[in-house]
């Protein structure tokens, strides 16, 4: 699967800003960026940075991750199943933000254990000691 274009991101962005009822200007303020450039994203004319998208997914909330692949910024073959799971976790609405955000942690800690940890943690995601959570008994080696 190649990488899609900067045009089929800008088809998404809009049809996801559609999707949760945004005006354009709504969807600038919301995110950060001014009204002009996300307007240059959605036609297709600009190639956002990662922040951007990160900003802009956000206010949508949507996966970052998602982005990032129809940008181009992280290879689609390689990272898609696990950025269809973390779009899974975010989209779970029987879970709530800390729920989420404590899966996609231990996700991410076996990820990163079985060598396949990925370069850029998403917002979603929190250190090992800002969560307190009970995890039940633990192993101890020996």
């Amino acid at each position: 699967m190649a990488s899609l274009n900067v045009g089929n991101l800008g088809e998404y962005l809009r049809e996801q800003r559609r999707n949760a009822q945004l005006s354009l200007r709504q969807l600038a303020d919301a995110a950060g960026v001014s009204n002009p450039y996300l307007s240059q994203i959605e036609r297709g004319l600009r190639k956002p940075s990662a922040e951007v998208l990160q900003q802009v997914a956000k206010a949508l909330r949507i996966s970052a991750e998602t982005l990032y692949v129809r940008a181009g910024i992280l290879d689609a073959e390689r990272d898609l199943d696990e950025v269809e799971t973390r779009a899974v976790i975010l989209a779970d609405p029987s879970l709530n933000e800390r729920q989420k955000q404590v899966l996609l942690q231990i996700y991410e800690s076996f990820r990163k254990e079985n060598g396949l940890g990925t370069a850029d943690m998403s917002d979603a995601e929190v250190d090992a000691g800002d969560v307190d959570i009970d995890a039940g008994p633990r192993r101890t080696a020996g």
